[in-house]
């Protein structure tokens, strides 16, 4: 299987698996190979130094193991915090996550724009530079959601604590009346619905699954890398930590073709 050319995808744990979802959706015909990296989650809460190792370690094993042809980065806290080293580092295609903000300029009428991130993601340069690079055109409201993660991780969005918890995250941009959310964490698209229903349907929420898909197909067909295949490939998902197989089942029950190996890569 490794001599399949493939599509490396990562995240800290279950999150990166709406942006595979989108890839696979995309590219059907293609292989991809996940790693969740859930024994380090949340990545929010490290340094960039620390997170930077784990990217090092993955995209090795990877690489190693696997016919990898170009990488997503489905983590918006990894690509801040060093997604600039892993492109000096290795020679293929490395894609990554950004908050959509130029996308929620464009959606607001009122141009008052809420930011769901991690505090990793809204504390880093990467980040702060973007929001002064669109200084002046909205009012942005950044909200850092400590704990959700994990919950997200466990597969806990239905129960009561969890939206208690996400109701308060999303108050204040509601008090300071955002008409659009952007969700800067691939895990947060799974409690998509809970906040639309917080704010009644009242604003766009928008997640960057599908764009970043769509530039790994165009970056695959401007390598002449793309799959000739017409038939999807077995996807393979791994994971640093058990437990994964259940969240994935209740978070995205129709991911396609998915073999799972747990706890198999070297950490």
């Amino acid at each position: 299987m490794k001599n399949i050319p493939s599509i490396g995808v990562f995240d800290s744990g279950v999150g990166g698996i709406s942006v595979l979802e989108k890839l696979q959706q995309v590219m059907p015909s293609e292989r991809f190979i996940y790693v969740a990296d859930s024994k380090f989650a949340p990545y929010g809460q490290m340094t960039s130094q620390e997170i930077q190792k784990r990217a090092f370690i993955i995209i090795d094993f990877l690489i190693q193991h696997h016919s990898i042809k170009l990488i997503v980065v489905a983590c918006n806290t990894a690509t801040a915090a060093c997604i600039h080293e892993l492109r000096r580092n290795y020679n293929l295609p490395i894609i990554g996550m950004e908050p959509a903000v130029k996308p929620a300029i464009f959606a607001s009428t009122k141009k008052k724009i809420g930011i769901l991130a991690t505090e990793g993601t809204l504390k880093s340069t990467k980040f702060i530079a973007l929001l002064e690079n669109y200084e002046g055109e909205a009012l942005f409201y950044v909200q850092p959601c400590i704990g959700l993660v994990e919950l997200i991780e466990r597969g806990e969005i239905s129960i009561d604590s969890t939206k208690r918890l996400i109701h308060s995250y999303l108050l204040p941009l509601k008090k300071n009346g955002v008409d659009v959310i952007v969700l800067g964490c691939t895990h947060y698209v799974f409690i998509k619905e809970i906040i639309e229903d917080y704010f009644s349907g009242t604003v766009t929420v928008i997640d960057t699954g599908l764009a970043v898909a769509l530039h790994a197909e165009r970056t695959l067909k401007e390598g002449s890398v793309s799959s000739s295949s017409e038939l999807p490939e077995s996807s393979l998902i791994y994971s640093s930590s058990t437990g994964i197989k259940r969240s994935i089942a209740l978070l995205a029950p129709n991911i396609k073709n998915k073999l799972l190996f747990s706890n198999t890569f070297i950490d």
